[in-house]
């Protein structure tokens, strides 16, 4: 195993922030170990293991008091693991719940504390601070066997010293005599002599049984996501073998086999289609409702659904190459991100749980000190340990960016992580590539335009039969035109293709020549006025105008160009609801640009035509140097630099690897109206993440001094501990309700401005 080599492990025992940042702390103390532990997820991920064989990194967290698996034992034993603490959680929770019910109730309701009711109370409090809180003690004792403390220490010292204290309360301190009552007081300082705690033992328990249960229901909600991702790839495929249909698991498939995906069934992996013909269905990958259909030649991704029709398919990426993988892959690579808050809350969480026992020791002592009685003193200090919440800190960034990047995945909109997050709130412009981007990045017949004695319909099916034997991308359009149009076309005879003129070629009878003007005028064919001005017309508005002609004459003009995606101009619309300011940023020649540029809504002011690599380069810095943060939008290999140096890079998913993986944002569907909802998400992510963290603080920082002065009654602590974590991991979920597409949206600042150097670059 190499240094470079990313690690995942699955790692068991972790309570709170606590355990994580003390593995994290553990790990990075080998040499040339890099790691991040999530507590959300239950992961380890190490960017680099420094030349360290795994077993000895497994042992260091083994040495912590934690276990630690490589995902691929997962399956073996740490699954059955979780299945059964969850069921034993249950369990523990339908016996004690009722328990401490009733131990409550006796507590706090003065009237119905019968005779010698305390002693009741404690028989059923001995179950439940005994067993039921056993698994509290367990992880306690096996973090002060190496010397640390967690939040299960706080939780336990609460939990036994309340129950030892009423044990001697009873025994000694006169609060077993029969006919005693104990009335209930929100603060510490009212309660009588006779002080039993049995109530605080067996709630706090309870509370904290319940509390883990519904972290983790949450947690795992919060994965589904990446959970359903994972479950999408198909199982088995239909292999050809000398025109034998085999039926093989997915993972056997290797690149250049062919396999048969039949209606209904999940297409195996990545490949291109050799036959047939259907719709396939990629919501699930891209977050598009609509079915796209595929025939020979068109490329279809594994894990999308095959609607209507039989394919056969050659397998071109497998396995981890797939773009199914990739996509998990960059989902849990951005899961194991943290933000500049989260960090800052893990160090704080770090010496949290011992400043925690210091505060309630020092409590303890300071109220002893001031004379006021041992139960005061002790409920004080109890109040402390189990109101303390470190579990807060630690989830407030995990399960929001948990959600969130798994909603967006779901959606087609691929996060690389916390810093993306943290980068979509500096955006003030974005810079839109031009081809491929706003553009579909194909040729097409936009318009054709006939002479007055032609037929539309004829100009294009003549000039299409000709073009199909043409390799040109100008020639390709048009004949792909026809195809979709017509069907089969007819035979061509003498076909004969002039190098940046046109082609020419006999169909039907007729001698067909399609081109430029000038090579119409050398087969002396004449050019009408109205389609000369067609032309032009065409030509001004950034379009190639092909002519057609025969019989003498010039009969239709074709307009093609790269056609403009239908949702750029929303998008474009989209981001000045949000207060950003849309450039166009091309290499294209500034006619087309600006041509482009009018269509979608973008101002000429706004458009930076025919800049290079290096130039579109030049532009996000210029932008950056006056303080504005700029996202660039891009797919190609021009673009990669550029999305780079741009504040927040956003890559169309259907461009290239370099462009993608220069990206902080993928858009899996290659949609631009995608970019607004991807800085949307974006930015309830990281404003659901400072949620968290400020609730997380402002907890601890209000509740512990109210504790340590005594204002809180110690059950209400561990209630209002249990309710913080789950308040935070519940706040997270919300992000899997984040809708995409057209809605209102609320501007957030003007549009940014732009120094007039930089309008000055545009030409």
């Amino acid at each position: 195993m190499t240094a470079a080599e990313p690690v995942e492990l699955i790692i068991g025992g972790m309570t709170c922030a606590s355990c994580a940042a003390r593995i994290e702390r553990r790990l990075n103390l080998l040499d040339g170990v890099q790691a991040t532990v999530n507590l959300a997820t239950e992961r380890a991920y190490l960017a680099s293991t420094g030349d360290r064989h795994i077993s000895e990194i497994v042992s260091a967290i083994e040495a912590a008091g934690y276990t630690a698996a490589l995902p691929a034992d997962e399956a073996a034993g740490q699954q059955e693991q979780p299945g059964r603490g969850g069921r034993a959680l249950v369990t523990r929770l339908a016996v004690c719940a009722p328990l401490a019910v009733a131990v409550i109730v006796l507590s706090l309701v003065t009237p119905w504390q019968f005779r010698g009711w305390q002693w009741i109370a404690l028989l059923l409090t001995v179950p439940v601070a005994g067993w039921g809180a056993w698994p509290l003690y367990q992880a306690a004792w096996r973090t002060t066997k190496h010397a640390a403390a967690t939040m299960d220490t706080l939780v336990s010292l609460g939990i036994a010293a309340s129950f030892l204290w009423s044990v001697q309360a009873l025994v000694f301190g006169g609060a077993g005599q029969m006919g005693m009552h104990m009335p209930f007081s929100l603060a510490f300082g009212q309660v009588g002599q006779g002080t039993v705690y049995l109530d605080v033992t067996a709630g706090v328990t309870v509370s904290v049984l319940l509390g883990r249960y519904l972290e983790t229901r949450a947690k795992r909600r919060s994965g589904s996501a990446l959970t359903a991702l994972a479950q999408l790839a198909a199982r088995t495929a239909s292999v050809l073998r000398d025109g034998t249909e085999i039926r093989l698991p997915a993972a056997a498939l290797v690149p250049g086999d062919e396999f048969v995906t039949r209606p209904g069934e999940k297409i195996a992996t990545d490949g291109i289609v050799l036959d047939g013909g259907s719709a396939v269905d990629a919501s699930l990958l891209t977050g598009e409702s609509a079915p796209a259909e595929v025939g020979p030649g068109d490329q279809v991704t594994g894990a999308t659904l095959n609607m209507s029709g039989r394919l056969v398919i050659r397998a071109t990426r497998v396995g981890k190459d797939t773009q199914l993988s990739q996509i998990i892959k960059l989902v849990t690579d951005a899961q194991a991100t943290k933000s500049a808050a989260q960090r800052l809350a893990d160090r704080i969480s770090g010496v949290f749980v011992p400043c925690v026992i210091a505060l309630a020791a020092a409590t303890l002592g300071f109220w002893l000190g001031a004379g006021l009685p041992g139960q005061f003193a002790w409920s004080a200090a109890f109040a402390v340990l189990v109101v303390a919440c470190p579990c807060a800190m630690g989830l407030a960034t995990s399960t929001a960016l948990l959600a969130g990047v798994g909603r967006g995945a779901e959606l087609g909109i691929l996060v690389r992580g916390a810093q993306a997050l943290e980068s979509a709130r500096q955006i003030d412009v974005v810079a839109l590539d031009k081809t491929g981007t706003v553009t579909t990045g194909v040729m097409t017949v936009l318009a054709v335009d006939p002479a007055a004695d032609c037929d539309p319909d004829e100009a294009l099916l003549l000039a299409g039969a000709v073009e199909d034997a043409s390799e040109h991308p100008v020639g390709q359009a048009i004949a792909r035109a026809a195809t979709d149009r017509f069907g089969d076309l007819p035979a061509i005879a003498e076909f004969q293709s002039i190098p940046g003129a046109g082609v020419q070629a006999v169909v039907a009878g007729l001698t067909v020549v399609v081109g430029s003007a000038r090579l119409l005028a050398s087969r002396s064919m004449t050019v009408p006025a109205d389609l000369a001005r067609a032309a032009d017309l065409a030509e001004d508005a950034g379009r190639t105008a092909v002519l057609a002609g025969w019989d003498g004459a010039a009969r239709a003009v074709l307009s093609v160009a790269d056609a403009v995606r239908q949702t750029s101009a929303d998008a474009v619309g989209r981001l000045r609801e949000l207060g950003l300011r849309p450039i166009l940023l091309t290499g294209d020649n500034r006619r087309t640009a600006l041509a482009v540029a009018a269509q979608i809504g973008i101002p000429a002011a706004d458009v930076f035509a025919e800049v290079g690599p290096q130039g579109k380069i030049k532009v996000v810095r210029d932008i950056q140097s006056c303080g504005v943060g700029v996202a660039v939008v891009g797919d190609g290999v021009n673009d990669a630099a550029a999305l780079a140096q741009a504040n927040l890079g956003i890559a169309v998913g259907t461009g290239t690897d370099a462009a993608i993986g220069a990206a902080d944002l993928t858009l899996v569907a290659g949609d631009p109206a995608m970019v607004t909802d991807a800085i949307l998400l974006a930015r309830s992510t990281l404003r659901t993440i400072r949620q968290n963290l400020s609730w997380a603080f402002g907890y601890n920082l209000v509740a512990l001094p109210v504790a340590a002065l005594g204002y809180l009654n110690p059950l209400l602590a561990g209630l209002a501990m249990s309710a913080s974590s789950v308040i935070v991991v519940t706040n997270g979920l919300r992000l899997r309700r984040f809708k995409a597409g057209r809605r209102p949206v609320k501007a957030v600042r003007p549009a940014a401005a732009m120094t007039p150097e930089l309008a000055e670059q545009r030409s």
